[in-house]
């Protein structure tokens, strides 16, 4: 026991509370950083090859079984031949005759459509029914068993074994055949697998010549089948040409239709019919059309001489005799000028030239009246030849109109025999065509290569096989992998930790071999085990702003994880550098902290709690310096209740002016109420798994219920890690250390019990 001095603080520490970073509790539902691990957007292949290490005997025990297994069943596979013929394929036959096939112009045909159906027509039923006649293979059981089926079972008539016979060749042959056509040609390989080689060769060649002469036949038959069809037509038509001339003659004569001459283009297209009306409407439009430009010109010549001077009209000026008379004027008048100067006018060979010149003017004018009357008489003229043509037009203009509605029916019937007659006449030379071409067999197929024994099987291919079972061992070993990690309920490593729990490791404590006690291990400071527990001392210091908190509860899911030992270590490892450090345990119903520590369990925490000690009196010192312990006490009848008193906040009040750090070795979560309660009075809460031991289900319960009870989750701490069967993040978990010249010694050995 200790004195009350032992735990005055006289360095004037500031008592340390509970952290206030809003990271230090849990958050809807789980803590802020679980998941943040997984955010990668690569593929983590290390953690794809640490899983294949993992099940590294299982992918190495499927791949070779199925390396086994695929060998077996190659060698006792029963040897397979492949023949096979080679075609060659034209869109089109050579052509004989200039004359086109009954048959569909397959060259016409684009893309592959021609050449699928003819690899079609190579794999349908009824060219195998054709070789299967032809090679005779289902005559009997003999020709089965020589192509290699089993003959049906005997019974029944003997169409009905015949009929069985047949269905197991033509199974058979289909089952057998390949169809390939070679890329980029016009080519095609049949071939077909067989156990005999030469039984191969021959269905092979079978199917190439079936093939060749079943394609003539259908070029035959369709030959024969459109003779056949024209002929039926032919007849038909003729039929119908004949009673169309007989309509249209007795229509013509009664409707009195008389064409003149060849129909026009007008009529061959269905307009009216040339007739003896339609050309006289012509002829008497076309003398309108002349006589209406005469009776226009002559108008006009009338208006001019009926409203100008007489004497200024064309007509007039260009007369001859008025050009004569005008010219024996001018001359009498000059005459009559000159004489003036001499005589005078009432002289008589003056009255003489006047009347001379007088008489000349009379008869210019008298020719002049006699042009007018001339051109007025041709104005009336043609102005009554007008007026006669227009109404003889009018008249054949209803005449032509009544025509043409008599001749609708007469071109209907016109046209249904011209087309009648065409189409008789195509039908008689497509007969002809047919007849010519019917005898000359055309084809388009033809043999390149004749199947021949093949020397080799080309099944089973042991080189094949064997790739695909490794294939597939590598595949269900992988998938094996998978599976049973996915149901792998275990948390082996931190990686497991941190990514099925979502909550950080902050250290990882090696297994320690047989033998070696925790104690040992931690005696010796330079062993893997103490090296651990320093690494999980420094992560404390990160754990929280303030570093590494004032109060602080180790627990685990289930007992024997090792809770008591990290509580031990971490006090141990806080004592060591300087820190006042009070270890505490707290659980209050299975106590083993004294035993570790090597002191008694006469009062404890359990007395305190009740309130029948103080602190004073329930403290012991243990040979580490710095490093005080308060063990559990008396068992309570009920932990629950003292853990959930007042008693617990006061003495961590009171513990916070003498102390730096109260480590608690708390109870185990899972059953109790005891540790969540005494993690949400602390500052911190520690949660130790053991590698291989806690399962996952486990572990949530408990987070689960520290969450629920609004503890500081600080992280996890892995126990009982064997780095001799695990190997983390590419490198092995060793805390050996080798100081100055000593020889090369692991002290601390990678293996730990809790």
């Amino acid at each position: 026991m200790l004195g009350d001095n032992q735990f005055a603080d006289e360095r004037g520490r500031r008592p340390q509370g509970r952290a206030t970073d809003p990271r230090d509790s849990f958050v809807g539902g789980q803590p802020e950083w679980v998941g943040q691990g997984d955010e990668q957007s690569t593929v983590d292949l290390a953690s794809y090859w640490r899983l294949a290490l993992k099940y590294r005997l299982l992918i190495i025990g499927c791949f070779l079984g199925t390396l086994v297994i695929g060998a077996t069943l190659t060698l006792l596979m029963t040897p397979i031949y492949t023949a096979q013929a080679t075609l060659q394929i034209d869109r089109e036959a050579a052509r004989i005759l200039d004359s086109e096939d009954v048959a569909p112009r397959e060259n016409m045909m684009q893309g592959e459509e021609f050449f699928q159906t003819q690899y079609g027509l190579l794999r349908s039923r009824s060219l195998a029914e054709r070789v299967i006649e032809s090679l005779g293979l289902a005559s009997s059981n003999n020709a089965l068993e020589a192509m290699g089926v089993e003959a049906p079972e005997a019974g029944g008539t003997a169409a009905d074994q015949a009929s069985r016979r047949r269905a197991a060749a033509l199974k058979a042959l289909q089952d057998n055949l390949s169809v390939s056509p070679i890329r980029g040609s016009r080519l095609v390989a049949v071939g077909y697998d067989n156990p005999n080689p030469v039984v191969a060769a021959r269905i092979a060649n079978g199917f190439a010549e079936n093939f060749i002469q079943s394609n003539l036949d259908r070029k035959f038959e369709s030959s024969s089948y459109a003779r056949a069809f024209l002929e039926e037509r032919i007849a038909q038509t003729k039929e119908r040409l004949e009673s169309a001339e007989r309509q249209l003659v007795a229509y013509a004569a009664n409707q009195q239709i008389i064409n003149v001459g060849e129909p026009s283009e007008g009529a061959q297209s269905g307009g009216a019919t040339e007739s003896l009306t339609s050309n006289n409407l012509v002829a008497l439009n076309s003398a309108l059309a002349r006589t209406r430009a005469e009776r226009v010109a002559a108008q006009e010549r009338w208006r001019s001489a009926s409203t100008s001077d007489l004497m200024t009209l064309p007509e007039v000026l260009q007369n001859p005799t008025i050009q004569r008379l005008t010219e024996q004027r001018a001359l009498l008048n000059a005459d009559y000028q000159q004489k003036l100067s001499i005589y005078q006018p009432d002289y008589p060979e003056m009255l003489r030239l006047k009347a001379q010149i007088e008489e000349a003017d009379g008869q210019i004018r008298a020719i002049a009246e006699n042009i007018r009357s001339s051109i007025r008489s041709q104005y009336q003229i043609a102005a009554n030849q007008e007026r006669s043509l227009q109404a003889q037009v009018t008249g054949l203009t209803g005449d032509v109109l009544d025509l043409r509605d008599r001749s609708i029916q007469y071109n209907i019937l016109q046209r249904e025999l011209d087309t009648t007659r065409t189409l008789y006449e195509a039908l008689l030379q497509r007969y002809k065509e047919v007849g010519v071409t019917g005898g000359v067999t055309a084809n388009n197929i033809s043999i390149v290569d004749l199947a021949t024994p093949p020397r080799k099987p080309s099944k089973p291919n042991m080189l094949l096989n064997m790739a695909l079972a490794a294939l597939l061992g590598l595949g269900l070993g992988a998938l094996s992998a998978l599976v049973l990690e996915a149901l792998d309920e275990t948390l082996a490593t931190p990686d497991d930790v941190e990514k099925k729990l979502g909550v950080p490791v902050l250290g990882v404590i090696p297994l320690l071999d047989k033998g070696v006690t925790p104690a040992d291990a931690l005696g010796d400071i330079r062993s893997g085990f103490s090296e651990a527990y320093y690494s999980l001392r420094t992560a404390l210091q990160f754990s929280t702003p303030d570093g590494a908190p004032s109060s602080l509860v180790v627990t685990s899911a289930r007992p024997a994880e090792g809770k008591s030992t990290t509580a031990y270590s971490v006090a141990l490892n806080l004592a060591r550098v300087g820190k006042r450090v009070l270890l505490i345990d707290g659980d209050l119903r299975n106590p083993s902290m004294h035993r570790v520590v090597g002191v008694e369990n006469e009062r404890g925490m359990s007395n305190l709690l009740s309130g029948s000690a103080d602190l004073a009196a329930v403290v012991q010192s243990t040979n580490q310096e710095n490093l005080f312990f308060v063990p559990c006490g008396p068992l309570p009848p009920n932990p629950a209740e003292l853990w959930g008193g007042d008693r617990l906040q006061q003495f961590l009040a009171e513990t916070r002016s003498k102390f730096d750090h109260v480590v608690f070795d708390g109870p185990p979560v899972l059953g109790f109420a005891d540790a969540p309660m005494l993690a949400a009075a602390v500052n911190g809460t520690l949660f130790v798994l053991e590698s291989r031991g806690t399962r996952r289900g486990q572990a949530r319960g408990a987070l689960r219920r520290l969450q629920v009870g609004r503890a500081h989750l600080l992280g996890a701490v892995l126990t009982k890690f064997s780095t001799k069967s695990t190997s983390y993040g590419g490198y092995d978990y060793a805390y050996d250390y080798h100081y100055g010249a000593e020889p090369e010694e692991k002290v601390g050995k990678k293996a730990g019990r809790g």
